[in-house]
């Protein structure tokens, strides 16, 4: 049996699907990836360094504040610039808006109407307007967050090597954390929701990757965690993980896919609640009742649900920093002198969907003469496969656009992003 899908919509970019089942085996699952190759690092070569985090945000416009961000963080280390305190906040803040947004978009509008049988989102928002209000609401909250901060909801423009152009103002500060407290009601009604959803049996023991750091849910800085399929945990610097992961690039594809030690693993919400979940505020953790571990750690599907429970988390945690940023409203934001010199920089930040890596190489001028860019698409495309073949032969007997439907959910709760993939 043949397997064809053209094309797969509600997903960020241009991908299809190609399966082959023989005898009930599966002979062949790959993702076809159509969408142009993208040369964003070769774009980068010979620029000066304070071009990459305004050149890197255009590699995706569902979550550029990452790729901003991770720029940033990677080009200070070769320039051994520290921030500030203050600096470190906001730039948190961006990043959780960032993850919130993201994940809001990804759960209800794009996800969910797989989950309920729904052909589109058309149909869900009819069907459910509260819950489509709740997750515009907590959407728009977010886009607010980024906007205060960055100067743009998309493409920041504030942020830059060693501090921001501009402080947030303090009073739209203060009116966004009193909006926010209805905002957390709101995304721990849609969490409820979601853990309420009927998800389809499926099992199959992956690795997870994600930051991990002793006193926090690590998303800006941290070491990298790997708990294995044997659930053994290995902690890595950024540099060895490098050393333990590998590019491949093939010929026929415009995808560095990536793996470690040879296997392939997962990053993303689910990866980040297998390995931080007791690191999360209060209100995530109660969302998080009930779910056996054994689902989590078995069942892809349930990335999703992951998902509505950051949305809880960094709701809460934007909060903590809004209310810390009131706070501490005097204290200067020290943007840092930067020292133009030759060095080598590399920095490991977690997207919505996994972890990001940037790598600089600059020169005494401040050109940069090599960098590496590695996505969290790039990272789990592979292991979507690998799930997909144990996933197809439950689907043989069904009709075709049934079966159609269930591989498309599948690839969709991994929440793929392919022009991050082919950057």
């Amino acid at each position: 049996m043949k397997i064809k899908i053209n094309h797969i919509s509600r997903v960020e970019g241009h991908i299809g699907f190609v399966g082959h089942l023989l005898n009930g085996q599966v002979r062949k699952a790959k993702i076809d990836v159509f969408e142009g190759m993208r040369l964003i690092e070769g774009i980068l070569i010979g620029r000066h360094f304070s071009e990459a985090p305004i050149i890197t945000s255009r590699i995706c416009g569902v979550c550029p504040v990452i790729h901003n961000i991770t720029a940033i963080k990677a080009i200070e280390n070769a320039l051994q610039v520290k921030p500030s305190q203050k600096t470190v906040i906001l730039r948190k803040l961006m990043l959780y808006g960032q993850i919130i947004q993201s994940h809001a978009l990804h759960l209800f509008f794009l996800s969910l109407p797989d989950f309920l049988n729904y052909p589109d989102d058309i149909t869900l928002i009819k069907k459910y307007p509260k819950q489509a209000q709740i997750a515009l609401d907590i959407r728009r909250f977010a886009n607010k967050l980024i906007y205060l901060i960055g100067g743009r909801s998309i493409h920041p423009i504030n942020s830059q090597i060693a501090g921001f152009k501009m402080e947030p103002n303090i009073e739209k500060v203060k009116k966004l954390y009193f909006n926010s407290r209805k905002i957390l009601t709101e995304s721990i009604d849609l969490a409820n929701f979601f853990k309420k959803l009927d998800y389809p049996k499926f099992e199959r023991k992956t690795n997870f990757v994600s930051l991990c750091q002793k006193n926090e849910y690590a998303i800006y800085d941290g070491k990298i965690k790997v708990k294995d399929k044997k659930r053994k945990t290995n902690i890595f610097s950024a540099k060895k993980f490098l050393d333990v992961v590998r590019e491949i690039i093939k010929y026929s594809e415009v995808v560095k896919r990536v793996r470690y030690k040879d296997q392939t693993y997962m990053v993303g919400a689910l990866a980040r609640i297998n390995n931080q979940s007791n690191k999360l505020n209060k209100e995530a953790k109660k969302i998080l009742k009930g779910i056996t571990k054994e689902r989590l750690e078995t069942n892809t599907f349930y990335n999703i649900f992951a998902q509505a429970v950051e949305v809880v988390h960094f709701v809460e945690e934007s909060r903590k920093l809004l209310d810390k940023l009131i706070r501490i409203r005097n204290k200067p934001l020290k943007n840092k002198n930067v020292r133009v010199k030759a060095g080598q920089g590399l920095a490991i930040c977690e997207a919505p969907r996994g972890i990001l890596v940037d790598y600089f190489e600059i020169d005494k001028n401040g050109i940069i003469k090599n960098c590496n860019i590695i996505t969290p698409t790039a990272q789990f495309l592979n292991n979507i496969e690998e799930d997909l073949k144990i996933w197809l032969p439950n689907l043989k007997k069904l009709s075709k656009k049934e079966r159609e439907r269930k591989i498309k959910m599948l690839i969709r709760a991994y929440d793929p992003c392919i022009s991050c993939a082919v950057h």
